[in-house]
């Protein structure tokens, strides 16, 4: 039996970064982990893979259409589909391998294989080949991550009908592809896909995409990746697949209820959303039991069971890296008595297409169902000079802040780049900046960030390129 101050469940960037920040402050710390690699569903099979194919689609999509013709470099490209893959992978295991030197560095032991709750402070960990070996922990960390939702009358075998892993490494290019859900996930994947040749088709339960995001800002994007070619079926909902040596045949009725139409399509993503990964962890062991939707209650990261923490996606809160490292950091913190805090009010949400959408703090309908007086500040990429010159102009930055204080509230950017840019709002968001701030604050110039200076300004129609 080995004996830690903390025992971590996950090796995501909820469980990684805790049990790094663990080691930082001198915890004796054990990261489990029953991956081959270590960095969760994020590095392995999500955030890192996805990011590689939308670069390299881009840059395809870019040799392939106007764009480069536009700026007089006159090229013939082939798509290498084996060679794009293999540097996804190659990246992802460089990262991967990051992590496990960074657990030497800060002497955390990685246990290899799948964690179980034996009752508290106990912690059995079952290898691949059957071995078992049991610690023991003053503290445990549940970081377990989540996996995607399956969807009733869709069975998701990863030969057709695929989930997000399946789609991140097709060996040929989809004639049709038809994406359910119009979230983060599948808008990504379906937007490589549709780059690299792909007939893509967007299937959404709503009567929008992206759920949750600023209404203007969601419409914008979907404006854009239609003249991308990307069709969109909204307030439809898939009822059954069916899936053969050669495609799949999928019904889909209104939302509303009506008659249903068939849909064929050679593969077919699920992207519906992802559900916590709880199940089979001993949590009854510990008195724990989670909601309808699988997931750990918690008070500043803490679970009912004393001496038993929750961070990531098991947890509520958006499901994102960064939210786990930010929850991870704060629990460590507060197991060696220090003050760890999360602002969940500022924690940015980025979709990573082309235009991206990235934003923070309160969207218009919020403020609005709040009843919360505020002014709207908006400066379009059409009149930034380096979008222009870079023919990068769809999209817009938008302030929103409060009527009376002028404090920003919230901040949503659509066009190029964005998720490098939404950083800084996040910074001023935490000081309580206002738009006035922004304002004042000198900008570099020619660069896309003079647009968040730009519609600051213009909060008060002070707007001086437009």
């Amino acid at each position: 039996m080995s004996n830690y101050d903390v025992v971590i469940l996950g090796g995501g960037p909820g469980g990684y970064n805790a049990a790094i920040r663990a080691g930082q402050l001198g915890l004796k710390a054990a990261c489990v982990e029953g991956r081959a690699t270590l960095g969760g569903t994020c590095l392995n099979v999500g955030c890192m893979p996805s990011k590689a194919l939308l670069h390299a689609s881009e840059l395809y999509d870019a040799a392939m259409g106007a764009e480069f013709a536009n700026l007089g470099i006159e090229v013939k490209p082939t798509l290498n589909l084996a060679q794009m893959m293999k540097q996804k992978d190659e990246s992802v295991a460089g990262l991967t391998k990051g992590i496990e030197f960074l657990f030497r560095k800060n002497k955390v032991d990685w246990i290899k294989g799948w964690g179980h709750i034996d009752g508290p402070g106990k912690v059995s960990v079952t290898g691949d080949q059957g071995s078992r070996i049991e610690l023991t922990a003053t503290d445990i960390i549940i970081a377990t991550g989540s996996e995607p939702t399956p969807l009733p009358g869709v069975a998701i075998d990863n030969q057709r009908i695929l989930d997000s892993t399946g789609a991140l490494s097709l060996s040929e290019v989809p004639k049709h592809l038809v994406v359910i859900g119009a979230g983060v996930i599948g808008l990504e994947l379906g937007s490589v896909w549709r780059r690299l040749g792909a007939q893509v088709t967007v299937v959404e339960y709503l009567d929008r995409i992206c759920p949750g995001v600023d209404g203007e800002a969601g419409k914008t994007l979907q404006r854009s990746l239609s003249k991308q070619g990307i069709s969109f079926k909204l307030s439809s909902k898939v009822t059954s697949a069916t899936s053969s040596a050669s495609g799949v045949q999928l019904s889909i009725e209104p939302a509303a209820g009506g008659s249903a139409e068939l849909l064929e399509a050679d593969y077919v993503l699920v992207a519906i959303g992802r559900r916590p990964y709880t199940q089979g962890l001993g949590l009854e062991n510990v008195g724990l039991s989670t909601d309808k939707r699988g997931m750990l209650a918690n008070k500043h990261h803490r679970t009912e069971a004393s001496g038993v923490w929750v961070i990531g996606d098991v947890t509520s809160g958006p499901m994102l890296a960064h939210k786990a490292e930010d929850e991870a950091m704060a629990c460590i913190e507060q197991i060696v008595g220090k003050a760890g805090e999360v602002n969940y009010d500022l924690i940015p949400n980025v979709i990573y297409t082309k235009p991206e959408l990235a934003s923070v703090g309160k969207t218009e309908e919020q403020l609005k169902a709040e009843g919360r007086a505020y002014k709207v500040g908006k400066f379009p990429f059409t009149a930034n000079s380096r979008a222009k010159i870079n023919h990068e102009t769809e999209g817009f930055a938008k302030v929103l802040a409060d009527a009376h204080t002028d404090e920003v509230l919230g901040v949503h950017l659509v066009g190029p780049s964005v998720s490098e840019m939404i950083g800084e709002y996040c910074v001023a968001m935490e000081f309580s900046a206002s738009a006035e701030d922004i304002a004042l604050t000198c900008h570099p110039h020619p660069t896309r960030s003079e647009a968040l200076r730009q519609a600051a300004m213009n909060v008060e129609g002070m707007a001086t390129q437009m």
